[in-house]
Order: C-alpha cells, then structure tokens, then sequence
C-alpha cells in the first residue's frame, strides 16, 4: 500500500480536524474516507480543507478510533448518534470491532435486555448478519437492527409464524402455517426494514399452485431455501426456491414411513452437499434424522429411535445438530444429555452415545416446560437448558461456562450472530443479548 505523507484538513461543521494519510487508510476502501485515496492508495488532497456538514464531536471520536483502535465515547455523545455518524463514513464495523472483541462462549457478558415485545409464548429468535435480530411471537415478527432499534412490525394477520431466518441484512424469510379452510400458509420474503411483503414462494404439484404450511428453515450459500412442507395432499417433504427469483426449484417428497413435512430442524451441510433433516419430540413420538442429497434424490444416511431400548422418557430427543468436523451430529435430551450420533454408520448401525451433564440437576427440574436447544459456533457448542445455557468445548465437549441471569423463566430458544447471542425467554416475554467483552489493554 503505497500511502503518501501528505497531511489532510477538515473542517467537519465548522471544527477543524487534521490527520495523515495513514490515518484515514485505517477506514478501509468501501469507507468515505476510502474514496479519498486513488486506485494505488495515493491520498487525493483537495486544495482547500474539505468540508463535511456533520457532528464534529463524533468526527473526533471516529477519527481517534482510526487513529488508536480505541473506541472512547465521552458522556455528553449519545450511542445512537455515534452509530448514525459512523454508518454515514462506513465505520460502522470498526465500532462494532472496538465495542467487541472476537465472539468467545466462554467470556460472554450480559449487554443489554429487551422486554414487552408481545403476549405469550416467544416462538424462535434469529440472530441477523449484521448484529441484529428478529423475534417471532404467534404471528408477529419483531425486527431489530445491530443497535437494537425496532423496525415495523411484521403482522401475518392471526397466521402463527413457524420459523423465521436472514437472507440478508435486509430481507428476511417468514415460514406460516395454513389457515384451515383459507389457505395462506406458506412463506413469503420480508423488506426487514419496512416490514412489506417482497414475494411468496408457492409449491406446485401436478402443475397447480398448492396451499400448505411452512415450517423449519434453512439457506445454503448458493442462494437458495429449504422448508419443510406441509399440504393437503401430497406436497409432504422439503421444498427448495431460489432466494432471488422466489421460484420453486425442487421438492423431495417423504417416504413412506418416515417424517420430512414436520422437521422441526433442517441444516444445510456444505461440506457434505445435503441437507440435515430433524424432527422431534414432541412433534412426534419418535424421532426422525435423516440427510438428503437432493442431486439424485436420495437419502444418503438416516437414523429413528423407532425400536431402540429407551428405558424411560429421558432419551427423547429434542433438537439436533450436525458436526461436520468431527462426522456426527450431537443431540440432546430434556435433562440437557448431550447425545452424539456417527455419521460414518448408517442407520441400524448408528446409536446415540450419551454423555449425562446433568444427573446432579434431575431431581431439581423445574415444572415448567422445558426448551432444550443447540448451536455451534467458532468450535464452541451451545445447549439451553431451563433458564440458562451451557458453553461445551474440546474434543471431549467438557463444560466450560453457563450463560444465566436471575429472571425471564425458561428459554424457548437462542441464536448466535453478529458477534452476539441472543437468548428468548418464555415467562416474563424478554430477549437478553450477550456479547464479548474486548480483551484489555496492557
């Protein structure tokens, strides 16, 4: 990177600022600053100091990030005008850089709270690409930006959202169950911004439009949707659209005997090309994985607990996750037992090894329901567990951390995204949102 010396001056609403080139190349090419430089990097010097009609209070504080890496914050400057001045120059991640450090399980804190969003039960949170997240509640969709801020809401008009997941920063992806008798099921794309309805992706069977329900969602990298379909007939499968044209692309009906219309759980595996396919107890009485290679239509590996000696109701499974590192898949049980299944046996071959985490904790389980869910992210693995959420590491999965706080009744489900988990509380209708801290300075 060739940089001139040279210096620059700006007067920033009527302030006067000056820096260096090296400085300002700090901002990166896509920053305002960035379109000062050439295609070599040389600095463009204007003639007279460079005039900017914006806050030159949180100038200063954006420029001495550029300069130090440091983000300090004087009191008298609110956040969100920070945040506003900072997406004006595109240094907008460089404070989300400073404010946090590289995501860590295992030395989470406790940012922030967000309660009130709507009656009941919370159906899923997702965490969004840019910071932000979404919350579905019966058939209202709350979206928030990376400072929390909310956007309008999403209303399906008394239509129960199933499943709720990012495109983009800007779009999100609703799946719905069909109104008997109505129709209007299905899934539609979402501006995450205003909340309007972009397109609904529709499923045809023997060349007719077909009503049905939507349910768990997935996205693989070359743009397109997986959801589990449930109709009236005989659209029960997975069903996969193109992201960008909307249009139905193929369908992978469900054989008989087995359950893909109600997946509670898909995952797209891209080292594998297939698809994860999980549904659950309590959906169904028993539980069903499978992972389907929708090139050639085939289900290439598949385990049930239909016939396995399950003493008592303890090994039920009730969510599902792919390891593609390690070629297994990690299940747990409603007293947070973690499960692992090898995918390198197929079907009667494959049994779940079950690692007991919390024999201690039986005996004291509360009688709410309970919500056990799992993530992996960055080598760590997540499980929710009543109202709190253990951090597993290493190869042997040795509990490291918990994530808890004091009120909020049980979590119904968690997500991890944009340096951020979010975690979803059933009782007191609140989503709690941990970040890491950046580490100190010596």
């Amino acid at each position: 990177m060739g940089l001139s010396n040279d210096r620059i001056r700006f007067n920033v609403g009527g302030k006067i600022f000056e820096t260096t080139a090296t400085t300002l190349a700090n901002a990166g090419r896509d920053s305002f600053f960035g379109a000062l430089f050439d295609e070599n990097w040389n600095l463009s010097q204007p003639e007279d100091d460079l005039f900017i009609d914006r806050n030159p209070d949180c100038f200063a504080v954006l420029l001495d990030l550029l300069r130090t890496g440091d983000l300090n914050i004087p009191a008298n400057i609110p956040d969100r005008l920070l945040h506003k001045e900072a997406m004006f120059y595109g240094l907008i991640n460089h404070i989300r850089t400073a404010k946090w450090g590289s995501f860590d399980g295992n030395r989470l804190h406790l940012s922030r709270s967000v309660t009130g969003i709507a009656p009941g039960d919370g159906t899923a949170i997702r965490a969004g690409p840019d910071g932000g997240c979404c919350v579905a509640h019966g058939s209202v969709v709350h979206v928030f930006d990376w400072m929390l801020e909310e956007h309008p809401t999403i209303n399906l008009d008394y239509q129960r959202v199933n499943d709720v997941g990012w495109i983009d920063s800007g779009n999100i992806v609703l799946s719905a169950c069909e109104r008997l008798g109505r129709g209007g099921g299905g899934m539609g794309l979402f501006s995450s911004s205003s909340g309007e309805l972009r397109y609904k992706f529709q499923v045809s069977h023997d060349n007719q439009i077909k009503s049905y329900s939507a349910g768990a969602l997935s996205f693989s990298p070359d743009s397109k949707i997986f959801t589990s379909c449930k109709g009236r007939s005989n659209e029960y499968g997975i069903g996969v659209w193109d992201q960008i044209t909307g249009k139905q692309i193929d369908f992978f009906y469900e054989s008989p005997g087995w359950s893909l219309g109600d997946a509670d759980k898909l995952q797209w595996l891209n080292g594998k090309n297939c698809l994860l396919v999980a549904t659950l107890f309590p959906r169904k009485d028993n539980c069903y994985i499978s992972l389907l290679d929708f090139r050639d239509k085939n289900m290439v590996w598949s385990w049930s607990d239909i016939g396995s000696p399950a003493t008592v109701d303890e090994k039920r499974v009730r969510d599902a996750i792919a390891m593609e590192e390690s070629n297994s898949i990690c299940v747990v049980n409603e007293f947070e037992d973690l499960g692992f299944i090898d995918l390198r046996m197929y079907g009667g071959g494959s049994s779940v090894r079950w690692s007991s985490r919390s024999r201690l904790m039986k005996s004291k389980m509360p009688d709410e329901p309970c919500y056990p869910k799992l993530a992996l992210h960055e080598g760590q693995l997540f499980s929710s567990m009543n109202d709190s959420i253990s951090v597993f590491c290493g190869s042997d999965w040795v509990l490291t951390s918990r994530l808890k706080r004091s009120y909020g009744g049980s979590i119904c489900d968690f997500s991890i995204g944009g340096d951020r988990l979010f975690a979803l509380h059933s009782e007191e209708n609140v989503f709690d949102v941990w970040e890491t801290l950046p580490p100190p300075i010596i």
